[in-house]
């Protein structure tokens, strides 16, 4: 039997933990195999809604935001890169060296969720690719332009949604929703709106907890 369940992955496209996490949970799904029916809906989060349209060093970044010093950034990156690799995406750290705003790529994705689950699904993964693997600028509009069309998603209607505002009230009343149910770090990964699984956790974790809420159901 095959039971439907709903996944809200709530996630910025500038969070390396929610690619390893995006890779992880789709390693889970792979493995229950038919067992489960997927609905997986990507929301927004700005891990930095503030940040300005030339955006900021991602050292200088985190050393003000989180008091890291650059030894301990370079030892959370390579743990970064080896997380990546284990579910098969690649950080290429050397490339990305700016911290960007994401609003922009929210209501691009928000969008593609119009379009379809799969078309947003893809531009989730064609923006990661972008930030973290080829170094772009996520808040860039020709950046973006060519994650949708990577995605499958018409180049002319993206770039009349990025020319505009639109889906900007939508985004900004999703990313207040999930904070008022106390989410303030991503991933947060909601199943069914009652089960949270926090982090980027790795596949079996994922997967265990994929099977128990299964059997509950």
């Amino acid at each position: 039997m095959t039971t439907p369940i709903k996944i809200d992955f709530v996630s910025d496209v500038s969070c390396p933990w929610c690619a390893v996490g995006l890779n992880a949970l789709e390693t889970a799904l792979k493995n229950i195999g038919a067992e489960a029916a997927p609905a997986l809906h990507f929301q927004p989060f700005e891990l930095n809604p503030n940040m300005g349209p030339e955006g900021q060093d991602i050292t200088e970044h985190i050393t003000q935001k989180y008091g890291a010093t650059p030894e301990q950034q370079e030892q959370s990156r390579a743990m970064i890169r080896q997380r990546g690799a284990d579910v098969g995406f690649d950080f290429a750290m050397g490339k990305r060296s700016r911290i960007y705003n994401t609003f922009d790529a929210h209501r691009l994705l928000h969008w593609a969720g119009l379009e379809g689950a799969d078309k947003q699904r893809a531009l989730k993964h064609a923006l990661f690719s972008a930030y973290f693997t080829e170094g772009e600028d996520p808040s860039a509009h020709a950046v973006l332009q060519a994650a949708a069309v990577k995605a499958g998603l018409d180049a002319d209607g993206a770039a009349a949604v990025l020319a505009s505002d639109r889906y900007a009230e939508e985004v900004r009343a999703a990313e207040q929703f999930y904070q008022s149910q106390g989410i303030n770090s991503v991933p947060a990964v909601i199943i069914n709106d009652r089960h949270l699984i926090s982090g980027g956790q790795p596949a079996e974790l994922f997967e265990r907890a994929l099977r128990q809420i299964l059997a509950e159901a």
